[in-house]
């Protein structure tokens, strides 16, 4: 499977900032990397609580000022997608934590796979999702 852009979500991040070798592989091969502006309040309000606040912060500066790196921000239509998740999942019996159905109603919105090692975003259809170089985990 060729992926071109992903949208990564918190522990996406946070696994490449640990070094975790496919996720920094990921980062690195992919040509276009999104983030939404959910992501960024969850890593933030991260950042606010740990000992490294400002060090993680500036890393994080530093890296949505590259090239590839682009945040997305939620919206109306991103709305409407959020409320057809929320409602596919109401139906399915499968709630997910509600930051995850905004990166997913973004991803569905901008037609990206969603890179995360949260497993319940396979409940969502119509979603790809990604963790490794050569597979999807749905």
């Amino acid at each position: 499977m060729e992926m071109t852009k992903l949208l990564i979500d918190t522990n996406a991040y946070t696994a490449f900032k640990n070094n975790l070798s496919e996720a920094v592989s990921i980062f690195e091969q992919v040509a276009a990397l999104y983030l939404n502006s959910i992501v960024l309040g969850e890593l933030q309000s991260g950042f606010a609580v740990g000992t490294r606040q400002v060090k993680n912060q500036q890393e994080l500066e530093l890296f949505l000022q590259l090239d590839k790196v682009e945040v997305l921000d939620v919206n109306q239509i991103t709305a409407s997608y959020y409320a057809q998740v929320y409602k596919l999942l109401r139906q399915k019996g499968q709630p997910i934590p509600t930051n995850d159905i905004w990166v997913a109603a973004i991803a569905l919105q901008y037609d990206l796979s969603v890179f995360t090692y949260d497993k319940h975003f396979s409940a969502i259809d119509n979603l790809v999702v990604v963790n490794t170089l050569v597979g999807v985990i749905k």
